[in-house]
């Protein structure tokens, strides 16, 4: 796993993997920024990730990323709704 980053430029988070063969992969997602709040527009796994278990480990970063930054999260995508739905836990960070 490769640091988790905000890049800026393109509204997007994002955060790399290895994948079962040994290669780098990411998953990422896109936002908007309305003042300190981001809305999570889409979360997307590189398909070699997808049922790997990255997407949920990008989700716990992208909160704790938030925390840190002082961010709320409103998740707009239907992944990211239904993390946050199975993790109340990290329910600080939405707003």
């Amino acid at each position: 796993m490769t640091d988790f980053r905000d890049v800026v430029a393109e509204q997007r988070y994002e955060q790399g993997f290895t994948d079962p063969d040994g290669e780098m992969r990411r998953v990422w997602a896109d936002y908007s920024v309305q003042g300190n709040r981001r809305a999570i527009l889409h979360v997307e796994a590189e398909q070699e990730l997808r049922g790997s278990g990255a997407s949920g480990k990008f989700m716990q970063s992208l909160a704790d990323h938030a925390r840190a930054e002082g961010h709320r999260l409103h998740p707009v995508c239907g992944y990211a709704v239904a993390w946050f739905k199975r993790h109340p836990d990290q329910g600080d960070v939405l707003g």
